[in-house]
C-alpha cells in the first residue's frame, strides 16, 4: 500500500517542476472569483445509496491499497493549508472549491493512471469506482481547467511535506527502516513541442498579441491598436520549414530571409508590448472594463516579454553569429524551466525537461527525490542522496547501491573518510579483485548488477 503511494508522491515532482513557474500566472486568474475551501464532511444523496452499495463491490487493484492511507488526517490538513494560502479570505468566504480530501485523491489517481487533466475529467464523469475513490459520489465533478489551476496550488514545498508524511507513516507501520538505499537519476520530460527558434518566435507573437488584444478590450476604445499577424506568421513558418530541408546555399539564403521577416514581426510585437507596459505603469491607460482582468493581462506581458526577447537573442546568435550554445536558452515559453538533457540514450540522445534523482528504500518506498540543475553528472548526486537519507531516517543506510555512473575516485575518497567501505560489482558476476579479501559482493547482503555497493562498518 505504502510502496505505491511512495512512488506516486515521488512522481509528483513531474507536476511540481511544471507548475512552480506557472503558479504566479494562475494566481491572479484564480482571484477573479474568491474560492472557499470545500468541506471534507458531506451528506450522501438519498437516491444514490443503492447505487453506492453496488459500486462498493467493484474493486481496483491499483487504487484500493492506497485508499486507507489517503484517509490520514495529516495529509488532508497539508492540502487544506495549501488551499488556504490562495487568498486571505479563502477559509471563510467565496464560491465552493474542491475539498482537500478530494483534491489529494484526484492528484494521486491522476499520477497513478498517467492521465492528463482532460482524461481525469472524463474518467471521473463516467466511472463509479473513480467517483467513489475520490469521494465525489453523486456530486458534480470539476472540469479540466479547474483541476489544472487547483493542482498548481500544491507547490513543491507542500509536495515535499506530503512525501515526508508518507515516509513517516511507512516507518510507523514498520514497512521500512531505512537500512537499504538504492538511488538513480532519470529525465522527466516536459510536455512541449520540439523547440526550434521559428516555432518559439511564432509562440511569442501569438501569446503577446493575445494579451494585447484582451488588454485593449478592457481599455478605452482606440487605446491599443493590435495588428493580426497570425496568417503572416504561419506563412513564414512554412517557408522556414521548407528551406531547412536542404543545406544548399540558395535554401540557406531563403532560410535567413524568412527568419529576418519573422524576427521583424516579433520585434514589432515586443515593442508594442513594452510600450503598453510603460503606459500602464505611467497611468496613461484608461480602463473602462474589468480592472482585474486588465491586471491579469499586464502580468502575462511581464512574464512573457523577457522570454520572447531571449528567444530573439538566441535566434540571432545561432543564425548570424554561428553560436548555437548560448547559456540559458529558452526551450519553451510555457515551460521555461525546461533544460537540455543528454543521458547517452541511443534511441533518444537529447531530451527536454529536468533531471531528477530518485531514492528508494525497502519494499519499494520512494524515500526522496531532488530536481537537479542542468545536465549534472550522476557523481554529484551520490553524496547528497546519502546525506538526505541520513537526515530523514536518523541513520545512514547499512547497504546503498547505485549504477556505475555514480562512481568517481574523489567521491570514493570522501566516502572512505566517512567510514564507508566500497567495492564494485560487475554486471552479471562478482568482482573478486576489488572486493575485500575472503568476501564477495554477493555476501554483502544484496545483489548488484553492474553497479556500486557501499556498506557501513559494523561500528556504524
Amino acid at each position: 500500500m505504502l510502496a505505491g503511494v511512495g512512488w506516486v508522491v515521488a512522481d509528483l515532482k513531474k507536476f511540481c517542476v511544471s507548475c512552480t513557474f506557472s503558479l504566479t500566472r494562475f494566481f491572479l486568474l484564480d482571484t477573479i472569483d474568491y474560492a472557499m475551501i470545500g468541506a471534507t464532511s458531506r451528506q450522501s444523496w438519498l437516491f444514490y445509496l443503492p447505487l453506492a452499495r453496488q459500486a462498493s463491490l467493484l474493486k481496483d487493484d491499483l487504487l484500493d491499497p492506497v485508499d486507507k492511507l489517503l484517509e490520514d488526517s495529516a495529509l488532508v490538513e497539508l492540502v487544506r493549508q495549501s488551499l488556504a494560502g490562495r487568498h486571505p479570505r479563502s477559509t471563510r468566504t467565496g464560491r465552493p472549491s474542491i475539498a482537500p480530501d478530494r483534491l489529494l485523491r484526484c492528484c494521486v489517481m491522476k499520477h497513478l493512471k498517467g492521465w492528463s487533466f482532460r482524461d481525469l475529467e472524463r474518467e471521473l464523469r463516467s466511472n463509479l469506482v473513480y467517483r467513489q475513490f475520490t469521494r465525489f459520489d453523486a456530486d458534480p465533478t470539476p472540469d479540466f481547467s479547474t483541476f489544472s489551476r487547483t493542482f498548481a496550488l500544491l507547490s513543491p514545498v507542500v509536495t515535499e511535506q506530503i512525501h515526508q508524511r508518507v515516509v513517516g507513516l511507512a516507518r510507523e507501520k514498520g514497512v521500512t527502516e531505512g537500512r537499504k538505499l538504492r538511488t538513480d537519476t532519470t529525465v522527466v520530460e516536459t510536455n512541449i513541442h520540439y523547440p526550434t527558434d521559428s516555432t518559439l518566435l511564432g509562440d511569442g507573437i501569438r501569446v503577446l498579441s493575445r494579451s494585447l488584444k484582451r488588454l485593449a478590450a478592457e481599455c478605452q476604445e482606440g487605446t491599443l491598436q493590435v495588428v493580426e499577424r497570425g496568417r503572416a506568421v504561419k506563412h513564414r513558418l512554412l517557408e522556414i520549414c521548407r528551406a531547412a530541408k536542404s543545406l544548399t546555399p540558395a535554401n540557406q539564403r531563403r532560410l535567413q530571409s524568412s527568419y529576418r521577416r519573422l524576427l521583424g514581426m516579433t520585434r514589432s510585437v515586443v515593442r508594442q508590448a513594452g510600450a503598453a507596459l510603460k503606459d500602464w505603469e505611467a497611468g496613461g491607460m484608461k480602463v473602462v472594463g474589468k480592472g482585474l482582468q486588465a491586471e491579469v493581462q499586464i502580468s502575462q506581458l511581464r512574464h512573457f516579454l523577457p522570454l520572447v526577447e531571449k528567444v530573439i537573442t538566441q535566434t540571432r546568435e545561432r543564425l548570424w553569429k554561428g553560436n548555437p550554445h548560448l547559456p540559458g536558452k529558452v526551450l519553451s515559453l510555457f515551460e521555461a524551466h525546461s533544460q537540455v538533457i543528454r543521458k547517452g540514450k541511443p534511441d533518444k540522445p537529447t531530451e527536454f525537461g529536468r533531471l531528477v534523482r530518485i531514492d528508494e528504500v525497502e519494499n519499494g518506498i520512494g524515500s526522496g527525490y531532488q530536481v537537479q540543475e542542468g545536465n549534472a553528472a550522476d557523481t554529484q548526486a551520490w553524496i547528497p542522496a546519502l546525506k538526505q537519507h541520513e537526515a530523514l531516517f536518523g541513520r545512514a543506510p547499512s547497504l546503498a547501491t547505485a549504477d556505475r555512473g555514480f562512481f568517481r575516485r574523489p567521491t570514493s575518497a570522501k566516502l572512505r573518510c566517512a567510514g564507508w567501505r566500497r567495492w564494485p560489482c560487475r554486471g552479471g558476476g562478482v568482482c573478486r579483485r576489488r572486493a575485500p579479501r575472503g568476501r564477495s559482493s554477493a555476501g554483502s547482503g544484496g545483489r548488484c548488477a553492474g553497479g556500486r555497493v557501499l556498506k557501513l562498518p559494523s561500528a556504524h
